[in-house]
């Protein structure tokens, strides 16, 4: 007999006086939760295999459906909590190694909710963004230790290959096979119609998204899937997946049954099979050896894209940005430990990494004491949620912030945790048609727009505020930032004063 002592983690409560039986919250349940015996005429709950996805309660018509956590308690003790007790029961039962989806969830510091943006007064006024030019442009890419021209005021200086966003955003690196394609169609139009850049993940490029080749980022990671020629020179840049927030120091694993015949000829692998990222990049083992890699790519690219390279925000993340920096990368891309993914164990993701906010203002100092910040841009993700964090970001030194969660939320994501299983209710982290088709491109792309759109007005309403009047004049000027509730090992490490000081 094989027991299974876990008990389900959500209820889901029907009131049958408003319930009129029209069955869609059986039809819309991918995980089958919902039930109709149609000799009984009545409903059955498995409330096992319920995610709190929200599909059922928020389509139903007349709301007769409520998701609450499940009432059955352990008793308190603050060492063997719920959580840990129900996946030492899972593992016991299974054997296998716990797997998470999405960011870390544990209450560790946010650190962008203790800061503090400073603001005009008198002597430096504010400035009116209805009324005033304010400037929210930023060029991604290695800039000119100066710039030279000649007797007729010509610009002689070669400039480097640039990236042009006209918002400090990007959409972070999402996979085609984790996620869907009608989501990746979403991101790939919204990039191209606000004018910044969108990344393809590690699962290569669908031959139907190749039109949007000037607003895509195209990665290469360990496993090398869908990468050639054709690939590399379809984007407006290159980034090298070296390390990944949610999972620092381990590779990827898309499921078979997220590998159809579309992702399987994206992705050159056999349909039906696991595609599995090794750990490492098996020509890189050196700072020499990523050079090399770098060099590879401008020279198959003929040094017309920039190269970005991207890491893991760990204990050392500034000693191997710096590092990246001199192997030659136009641009370095940090990524938090609450940086999103599809699947991951759950150990690595809660356990592995450091808030992006330590890292990014950490790297910034180096690069500066080393001399070579301005050889490389700089870019965040893991765990921006609004466009106060953009400009504290920036404030921190980054020049733009990659979004992957809060774009998947305007796309409808309800945060279920569960995009591993490849049943997402709302068409995001699946690959199954009929749900696929439950994410319309066409109007979960203007949501995008929306978001983007609105956060740029609120980025430069916060800059005018300052009396700043472009975004590259607040990049690294930590004098407006205050910090509030943290310790002075915290404060050194950003850089910034107490509030109040």
């Amino acid at each position: 007999m094989n027991l299974n002592f876990n008990s389900p983690l959500f209820e889901v409560i029907r009131d049958e006086k408003k319930c009129v039986k029209c069955k869609l919250c059986v039809v819309q349940c991918s995980n089958k939760v919902h039930l109709y015996d149609e000799k009984k005429d009545i409903f059955k709950v498995d409330d096992m295999k319920c995610v709190n996805c929200h599909r059922c309660a928020v389509l139903c018509p007349t709301k007769a459906l409520v998701i609450k956590k499940y009432p059955l308690e352990y008793r308190e003790n603050a060492m063997w909590t719920d959580s840990t007790i129900k996946e030492i029961y899972k593992q016991s039962q299974t054997g296998g190694v716990l797997l998470s989806s999405m960011g870390n969830p544990n209450p560790f510091p946010v650190y962008w909710d203790k800061m503090l943006l400073n603001a005009s007064q008198v002597t430096n006024p504010s400035i009116d963004p209805l009324r005033e030019p304010m400037e929210t442009k930023v060029m991604i890419g290695r800039k000119p230790e100066k710039l030279e021209f000649d007797s007729k005021g010509k610009l002689t200086t070669k400039m480097y290959p640039q990236v042009e966003l006209s918002v400090p955003v990007m959409f972070a690196a999402m996979s085609y096979g984790a996620i869907s394609k009608n989501a990746h169609e979403a991101l790939a139009r919204a990039a191209d119609d606000l004018g910044i850049c969108y990344n393809t993940g590690e699962g290569g490029l669908n031959k139907d998204f190749y039109k949007y080749g000037k607003n895509t980022v195209v990665q290469v990671a360990s496993g090398r899937f869908g990468v050639h020629k054709e690939y590399l020179n379809a984007g407006v840049a290159i980034e090298i997946k070296i390390g990944q927030g949610a999972k620092p120091g381990i590779g990827g694993h898309l499921p078979g049954r997220k590998v159809g015949e579309d992702v399987s000829y994206t992705r050159m692998i056999p349909a039906g099979s696991d595609a599995i990222s090794p750990a490492l990049h098996h020509d890189i083992y050196s700072i020499e050896d990523l050079r090399q890699l770098i060099f590879s790519l401008k020279e198959v690219t003929r040094y017309e894209k920039p190269i970005f390279v991207k890491i893991a925000a760990v204990h050392n993340a500034a000693a191997i940005a710096s590092g990246a920096v001199r192997a030659g990368s136009d641009a370095i891309v940090v990524d938090g430990f609450r940086g999103g993914t599809g699947a991951a164990p759950t150990r690595v993701r809660d356990n592995v990494g450091i808030p992006i906010e330590l890292a990014l203002a950490s790297i910034d100092q180096r690069l500066r004491e080393e001399g070579i910040r301005n050889q490389v841009s700089l870019l965040i993700s893991g765990s921006v949620r609004n466009s106060a964090d953009i400009v504290k970001a920036i404030a921190l030194g980054a020049d733009a912030v990659c979004i992957g969660t809060a774009a998947l939320i305007a796309l409808g994501c309800h945060m279920c945790r569960t995009c591993v299983a490849g049943k997402c209710n709302w068409g995001i982290a699946t690959q199954d048609p009929e749900l696929v088709k439950r994410l319309d491109p066409e109007v979960m792309y203007k949501r995008l727009v929306n978001l983007v759109s609105a956060w740029n007005h609120e980025i430069q309403e916060l800059l005018g505020g300052m009396g700043i009047n472009a975004v590259d004049s607040l990049r690294g000027n930590r004098l407006m930032l205050a910090g509030i509730d943290l310790n002075e090992k915290e404060l050194k490490i950003l850089g910034i004063k107490y509030a109040g000081e």
